[in-house]
């Protein structure tokens, strides 16, 4: 049985799919990985979004199966969008490989500015 494998980000994390053109030059040339190491700040698009920033309301407490008490979380959401085209801080992103595919895990207070796709609601999709 062939299971599908799903990443879920957490909290105030933002998963994100490096853009490849930043190793390209306008002349189609392919730079070396140490010109991209000595980056400070990377793009690609957003894919994923935690859920935001956890808030916890003290007046309401519920128990687990397992007989551990929680307080009710509650989420401030992210700026950030699935699709959104974002510009980030390198050093503050982790990278992973997920199902052959390079993603980079970022803290979203390290995002500089994104670009976003306004749709306008007079215009039908």
């Amino acid at each position: 049985m062939d299971v599908k494998k799903n990443i879920i980000v957490v909290g105030d994390k933002v998963l994100i799919e490096p853009d490849e053109e930043n190793l390209k030059t306008d002349g189609g040339l392919y730079l070396p990985p140490t010109v991209k190491e000595r980056e400070k700040v990377l793009s690609g698009k957003v894919i994923k979004t935690g859920p935001g920033y956890a808030v916890y309301d003290p007046g309401s407490v519920y128990e687990l199966p397992s007989g551990v008490k929680l307080k009710d979380v509650k989420y401030i959401p992210l700026q950030a969008q699935e699709g959104d085209y974002a510009i980030f801080v390198k050093e503050s992103s982790v990278e992973i490989d997920f199902q052959g595919r390079k993603y980079l895990i970022i803290p979203h207070h390290s995002i500089l500015a994104l670009i976003r796709d306004e749709k306008r609601a007079d215009i039908p999709a």
